[in-house]
């Protein structure tokens, strides 16, 4: 994947920002403690093990006697992941002699789950109360469909309408950087919009579950409890059925809200209803880097601008249409050009030449994926030359001064222009000057002093 601007790597980068008191808060939970304890790199998941059992301080220097000497940097690294997480507390004592203790709570709790083994956060519901269950494949083929009705909301939100009614707390997440609204304008994907459909899946509902919980407060939410039920999430049964009623009130809403995207599957009985996780919720506290992998491509360009892809999928038809001419579409094959007029209409929205050619890349086909370039040289020059042609001229707010009293004042302001970096033209003959525009107080100024 091309690299992402807009994105964290994982659900721990979040956890590790949080003050003291709401990491200390998290940390009573069994659950966020192993999801903690899994995230962390192998040394420091050692360092953590190794300390477990252990309740007196130890010191820096100790620590530093179990590293081999070519391997400082990775104990630097483990180290400084451990302490920002709170995992281990740092003390100095009289002789400003550094040591390290490990978070009570979360030593406390990993004991527990050590020593008495791991429980399920909520035991699921047995079979005779839940109707017939879908199968994993329905599951998953559930879920797909979810995230695909969301991201065709964010391409064209009139169509995706039709498809499924989202939650206004989930429409302002996905509004928030990537979509853009002027005054009595539809909304239009950004150029984070498009940044997030380069995305993979699992990086691109980490964007959405970071935002979501980044704008719980203002929905008067605490984050803390939020990111909390969210890691115990991805320890629950994938395809069991849970009850709802074993769900607080914010609880509730966070589920409505994550079945809107498949991360969950919402049922109902005669009497009682239930949640179902899906693969998605699985993925919740998995770091980016682990879970990643190469989507399967299905887009061919050839030399003559045209674009074969091979694929039955709306959204592939809707971002394609983002940047080239759609001719004509069969049922797995969609045709169509890549155009100086389309390319223009991307880069009017905001759509980049290297978002577009990365797009390209990625998304090869796997007959060519192997071929040096995936994509033609000639089409990314051209695609590359269409948007410099766009850019070549640029607009800059600026003023006219002109009808200077006398050669004097005319040097002296141009003097003046020039020496706070805003001239950017003059005419000495007919005493003529233009200035940016953000300096125009700076110059009326300059010249009321100079009369």
């Amino acid at each position: 994947m091309p690299q992402v601007r807009i994105v964290a790597k994982n659900f721990m980068d979040m956890v590790a920002v949080l003050p003291a008191m709401k990491l200390d808060k998290l940390y009573e939970s069994t659950f966020i403690c192993e999801a903690v304890l899994r995230s962390l790199p192998p040394l420091a998941k050692k360092y953590a093990l190794q300390m477990l059992f252990i309740e007196s301080p130890v010191t820096a220097k100790l620590f530093e006697e179990w590293v081999l000497p070519d391997g400082f940097s990775k104990h630097r690294v483990a180290i400084e992941r451990l302490l920002q997480l709170r995992v281990f507390l740092e003390t100095n004592d009289r002789k400003k002699e550094t040591s390290y203790t490990m978070n009570p709570k979360f030593q406390s709790n990993m004991r527990k789950y050590l020593v008495q083994g791991g429980t399920l956060p909520r035991e699921p519901m047995s079979l005779g109360v839940t109707v017939r269950l879908p199968t994993l494949e329905d599951l998953e083929a559930y879920a797909h469909k979810q995230w695909e009705c969301f991201l065709l909301q964010l391409i064209n939100s009139a169509q995706a309408q039709r498809l499924t009614n989202f939650s206004s707390s989930m429409i302002r997440v996905f509004q928030r950087g990537l979509l853009s609204s002027r005054e009595n304008e539809a909304p239009r994907l950004t150029e984070n919009g498009f940044q997030f459909l380069l995305m993979d899946t699992n990086a691109q509902l980490w964007y959405i579950i970071r935002e979501y919980i980044t704008t719980s407060e203002d929905r008067g939410i605490d984050p803390t409890d939020l990111i909390s039920f969210l890691l115990e999430l991805s320890f629950h049964s994938l395809g069991e059925a849970y009850n709802m009623n074993s769900l607080t009130e914010v609880q509730c809403k966070a589920i409505k809200d994550l079945a809107d995207l498949g991360v969950v599957k919402l049922q109902q009985g005669r009497k009682e209803s239930w949640f179902i996780p899906t693969k998605l919720a699985s993925n919740l506290s998995i770091s980016l880097s682990d879970s990643s992998s190469r989507r399967q491509g299905f887009v061919v360009v050839e030399t003559n601008f045209r674009m074969y892809a091979y694929s039955t999928s709306k959204l592939h038809s809707e971002i394609l249409r983002l940047f080239s001419r759609i001719e004509y579409q069969l049922p797995n094959l969609i045709v169509g050009s890549i155009t100086k007029e389309s390319l223009y209409t991307a880069f009017e929205n905001g759509i980049t030449a290297d978002q577009i050619i990365s797009f390209l890349q990625q998304n090869a086909h796997p007959r060519i994926a192997e071929r040096v370039p995936t994509v033609p040289e000639n089409v990314t020059d051209q695609i590359r030359l269409w948007e410099t042609d766009r850019n070549r001229v640029e607009m800059i707010p600026s003023h006219l001064y002109e009808d200077f009293p006398s050669k004097e004042v005319f040097e002296g302001a141009a003097d003046f222009a020039r020496e706070v970096g805003g001239l950017l033209w003059e005419d000495s003959n007919k005493m003529r000057l233009i200035v940016r525009g953000e300096l125009h107080q700076q110059m009326r100024d300059f010249l009321r002093r100079s009369k």
